[in-house]
């Protein structure tokens, strides 16, 4: 990829670049001043943790060939400095704009971008969509959770929706290696934070809403809000809505052009439904009806919840033109999801099934989905991250305690926190708390269970997915709830 703006010519919008520093030659833009190499050009902006204009010195030093800062009283807005031969440019409200100006080095491809967004799914709808349209012979990549990239060489990520910067340049990136599409997870930081501000979605996807960042938004609805924006102040085509969720059903009535997906039947001109789900050890088959007419599918995947992440990323591959009778005939050829309900098994030991489940109202829709598949008796084993929402861990322990014949708890990212104390928060909400076997290391409390479970019973490893490590309060370490399942059914 080689792209390259003048000065001028990237900071039109905003400031009119005096003929001194107009032909100045931008290429690359870096928030991280570790990153500046030689031609970078550097962007210091003040951040919710860091202010990146005291690394301006730094990133001259390490090459930048210009600077470009947000704004403040005593530096205002069109003032340039020179530090030897380097200029800084200060811009008003350059967090707000940062997407934008990204985007117009960066967006100069036909990537067709898919934002899915909502507390639970994101990761299995975008690799689904990314999946079926490689199936149809289609070109696409993801971003999110488990890394960027395509399928079969993802990346890894450090945050679910990266930095404005980072996600324009990456989608360049992958459209220059052949993407046609790229499907996104879009967190709720990410949408307020502005990370995702300029990007046209060709479409966009709501999956659900139930608690989970409260300590970052503070109330359930700020946090709903924050999720609405992707349809109402970002650029989104075609809204693509599961109406089985409340907040779902309620947006609907809000947007005019929004395609309602469900599990129910639909009175809705504009519908995707199902008219009949069945499931089974082998699957789910899915005969659905709607705007795009009817038809039938199977896919190996496990439970209600992924009939509905199906459902959804069916309807966003019809909504955009995608032939229905190729993506039917290539449905079964789809895999489950990196650890989103992974099952592991051996002969002779109970089946382990490894989730991301961390929010309570993931937790008691993996069990729920297992209690349908288990025919002896159902295990879980999770915890709860330390420095985040404490409220929701008393609930998780009561739909562990409600939903699974054995509850374990365990330590799942304890951070700062003594897990001693979150697992006494836990216990709070159980009512036979004495009933719970604690183990703090998640291999010995996965060790226990197998040891303890017989043939037919089915162990639930939520929390982590496809994590590997566990993050302590002065180190992270190694661990994986993958590695941990293959070793102990001896698979590895």
């Amino acid at each position: 990829m080689s792209l390259s703006l003048t000065m001028k010519e990237l900071l039109a919008p905003w400031l009119d670049v005096p003929p001194a520093f107009a032909d100045i030659a931008v290429q690359q833009l870096e928030l991280d001043s570790r990153k500046v190499a030689a031609g970078t050009t550097f962007v210091a902006i003040k951040g919710h943790a860091i202010d990146g204009r005291q690394f301006i010195d730094s990133a001259i030093c390490q090459g930048s060939n210009a600077v470009i800062a947000q704004a403040c009283q005593v530096k205002p807005h069109g003032l340039i400095e020179l530090q030897g031969e380097v200029a800084i440019l200060y811009i008003a409200d350059l967090g707000d704009i940062l997407s934008q100006l990204a985007g117009r080095l960066y967006a100069q491809h036909n990537n067709q971008l898919i934002g899915v967004t909502g507390t639970n799914g994101k990761t299995t709808i975008t690799q689904l969509i990314a999946q079926w349209l490689e199936l149809v012979n289609c070109r696409a990549a993801v971003m999110g959770t488990t890394g960027n990239g395509f399928l079969s060489d993802l990346k890894p990520a450090a945050n679910t929706t990266g930095n404005a910067v980072d996600v324009q340049r990456t989608i360049a990136d992958l459209a220059d290696q052949g993407a046609q599409y790229t499907a996104l997870e879009v967190s709720s930081h990410g949408l307020v934070q502005g990370r995702v501000k300029a990007l046209p979605f060709t479409a966009g996807v709501f999956t659900n809403l139930s608690r989970d960042h409260l300590d970052y938004h503070g109330t359930m609805e700020e946090y709903a809000e924050a999720k609405f924006t992707l349809f109402t102040q970002h650029v989104c085509q075609h809204p693509i809505i599961n109406v089985d969720d409340a907040v779902g059903a309620q947006w609907l009535t809000k947007l005019d052009n929004a395609v309602a997906v469900s599990l129910q039947p639909q009175t809705n001109p504009d519908s995707v439904w199902a008219k009949q789900v069945h499931y089974s050890e082998q699957g789910i088959d899915i005969e659905f009806d709607g705007m795009f007419g009817s038809g039938q599918f199977h896919a190996a995947l496990i439970g209600e919840f992924n009939a509905s992440n199906l459902m959804l990323a069916l309807a966003t591959l019809l909504t955009l033109g995608i032939d229905k009778q190729l993506l039917l005939e290539t449905a079964p050829r789809l895999v489950p999801v990196l650890g989103r309900m992974e099952l592991f098994a051996n002969q002779g030991k109970a089946k382990v099934v490894v989730d991301y489940a961390h929010t309570p109202d993931a937790l008691e829709k993996a069990l729920q989905a297992l209690r349908v598949h288990c025919q002896g008796q159902l295990w879980v084993i999770f915890g709860c991250g330390g420095d985040r929402d404490k409220g929701k861990r008393p609930m998780m322990a009561e739909i562990g305690e409600r939903l699974a014949d054995h509850v374990i708890l365990s330590d799942d990212n304890p951070r700062s926190e003594d897990s001693a104390e979150i697992v006494r928060d836990m216990l709070a909400g159980m009512h036979s708390a004495q009933k719970a076997v604690v183990e703090h290391d998640r291999f010995k409390a996965l060790q226990y269970a197998v040891a303890h479970a017989d043939a037919q019973d089915i162990i639930l490893l939520a929390g982590k997915g496809h994590e590997e490590y566990q993050v302590l309060a002065n180190e992270t370490i190694h661990y994986s709830d993958r590695e941990s399942a293959q070793q102990l059914l001896g698979l590895v």
